[in-house]
C-alpha cells in the first residue's frame, strides 16, 4: 500500500453509482421490457445473463425444506443467534406514536404504521449471502411489515444458495423468486403475472441493480444507492500492524473497486501495515480482486497529530471506521460521521457484518455524512394526526384565515371559515 502524509483534500468518493450510458440504455430497456411483458422478459433475461430461465419463479417450500435438511447444524445455530442479536438490536429502535394533548379536548399526534409490503434483493449467481437476509428481513419484521419478499439470482443449476435459503427460514419467511439484476428490481416495483408489486425495496446489487432501484424510485420506495464497500482504519502505535491489515483487506477482497484506507498517527505502524498487507495478500482466496482494490483504492495516510487524523475521518465519513487507539471509546466519541463505528482492537469490522447485530446495510461515498444505516424507520411511515375541538376551532380560525390570505390562497381561508361560528356543531 502507498503511504503519504495526510493532506486536507483526501476523499473516499468515487463515480459508481451513475454508470455509463450503455448501462443505462440497458437497464431502461429491462424495466420497459418487464413492464410489458411481465414473466416471459423475467425469463429472458434470466437465461441470456444468469444461464437459468427458471419455469417457476417462486421458490417452493420443498426446495426450502431440502436446504434445511442437508445444512449443517452448527452454521445453523450460528446464523439462528445472529439473527437473535439482530433482532434484539433492531427492536430497540421501534417507534411508537404519540398524542399532544391541547386545551379543551384538542390534540395533535403521530401515528406509526409499517409499510405493508417491502422486497429485499439479495444478490447471489455465484455467492451466496445469507447475511443479507438476516440484515433486511429483521428490521422490517420489527417494524411490523406484512408482507416481505425476497428476490435473488439463481445459479445454473435453477436454484438459490441453501445457505439464503436456509437464513429465509430461520426467520419464517416464505415468499422468494429465482429472479436478480434489473429484471428483479422492474418485477418488485411493476409486478408481473407471478409477483406482486411492493412498497419498498431494498438490499444490494451491481451496478445494474443499483441503476434500477434508481430508475424505479418514485413508483416505489428504495433505501439507498449504495457502492462498493469501505473501510476507514483510525489507529496509533498501540495498535497490531496484522491485525490492521487483516481488517484492511477484509473489505478489500468484497471488490475490486471497494476503499480500505489507514490513517494513523505512527510511522512505524504505516510502514508494519504496508508489509503486512502485502504478505497477507498472497495467501489470500480472492488475492486478484483484494489486490486490485489496494492498488487502485488502498491507501494510508500519516497524520501529525491526533486531531488532524479525526478531522480527516469525519472528512470522509467512511461506511466502516474502526477506532483502534489509545482511549478508542473517547476518540470514537468525537467521530461524527461514519456509517457504523467499531472500537477497540476486538471490535473487527466483520463482527458487525454477521453477528454483534448491528446493521451492515450502510452509507457509502461519503454519505454517511447525512445518511444512516439500514434500520426500523426505513419499514414505516409517520403519520400527522390532528383534532381540534368546537372551541378551539373558534378560537384560531380568524389567525388561520389570515395567515392563508397572507399567502393568497382565499381558498384555504374559506375553508377555515366555511364551518360558520353559529352552526354550533364540530
Amino acid at each position: 500500500m502507498n503511504i503519504t502524509t495526510l493532506t486536507s483534500d483526501i476523499s473516499l468518493k468515487r463515480q459508481l453509482e451513475s454508470g455509463n450510458e450503455e448501462q443505462l440504455k440497458t437497464v431502461r430497456q429491462v424495466i420497459a421490457d418487464v413492464r410489458e411483458h411481465g414473466d416471459a422478459a423475467i425469463r429472458m433475461y434470466s437465461e441470456k445473463w444468469d444461464g437459468f430461465a427458471p419455469k417457476n419463479l417462486r421458490v417452493t417450500a420443498e426446495e426450502i425444506e431440502e436446504a434445511v435438511k442437508g445444512f449443517d447444524e452448527q452454521l445453523y445455530n450460528d446464523l439462528a443467534e445472529a439473527a437473535a442479536n439482530i433482532r434484539l438490536y433492531h427492536s430497540a429502535q421501534k417507534r411508537t406514536g404519540y398524542e399532544l394533548p391541547l386545551a379543551d379536548g384538542s390534540w395533535l399526534g403521530q401515528r406509526i404504521t409499517p409499510l405493508d409490503a417491502v422486497g429485499l434483493y439479495v444478490p447471489g449467481g455465484s455467492a451466496a449471502y445469507p447475511s443479507s437476509v438476516l440484515m433486511n428481513v429483521i428490521p422490517a419484521q420489527v417494524a411490523g411489515v406484512k408482507r416481505i419478499v425476497i428476490t435473488s439470482p439463481a445459479g445454473r443449476d435453477g436454484k438459490l444458495p441453501a445457505a439464503v435459503l436456509v437464513a429465509a427460514h430461520i426467520l419464517g419467511v416464505t415468499e422468494m423468486y429465482k429472479v436478480g439484476g434489473a429484471q428483479a428490481i422492474a418485477a418488485l416495483a411493476y409486478g408481473t403475472e407471478t409477483i406482486t408489486p411492493v412498497d419498498k425495496i431494498t438490499g444490494p446489487g451491481n451496478i445494474f441493480v443499483a441503476l434500477a432501484k434508481r430508475e424505479v424510485f418514485g413508483e416505489v420506495a428504495i433505501d439507498m444507492i449504495a457502492g462498493p464497500s469501505e473501510i476507514c482504519v483510525l489507529a496509533d502505535e498501540t495498535a497490531y500492524a496484522d491485525e490492521i491489515a487483516a481488517d484492511l483487506l477484509s473489505q478489500a477482497e468484497h471488490d475490486a473497486l471497494a476503499c480500505a484506507v489507514l490513517i494513523t498517527t505512527s510511522d512505524a505502524l504505516a510502514e508494519a501495515v504496508a508489509e503486512e498487507v502485502e504478505k497477507q495478500l498472497k495467501s489470500l482466496p480472492r488475492e486478484a480482486i483484494a489486490r486490485q482494490s489496494i492498488e487502485k483504492f488502498g491507501q494510508i495516510y500519516v497524520a501529525e497529530s491526533l486531531e488532524e487524523a479525526i478531522r480527516a475521518v469525519n472528512s470522509l465519513a467512511p461506511e466502516h471506521l474502526e477506532v483502534v487507539t489509545d482511549k478508542a471509546v473517547e476518540v470514537a466519541e468525537r467521530i461524527t460521521h461514519a456509517g457504523a463505528i467499531f472500537i477497540g482492537r476486538y471490535s473487527s469490522e466483520p463482527v458487525g457484518d454477521y453477528f454483534a447485530g448491528t446493521n451492515h446495510v450502510l452509507p457509502t461515498n461519503s454519505t454517511a455524512r447525512f445518511a444512516s444505516g439500514l434500520n426500523v424507520d426505513d419499514f414505516i411511515k409517520r403519520t400527522s394526526v390532528v383534532y381540534y375541538s368546537e372551541k378551539t376551532w373558534a378560537q384560531n380560525a380568524p389567525k388561520i384565515a389570515r395567515l392563508a390570505r397572507l399567502e393568497g390562497l382565499e381558498g384555504h381561508a374559506r375553508a377555515v371559515e366555511s364551518r360558520g361560528w353559529d352552526k354550533g356543531e364540530e
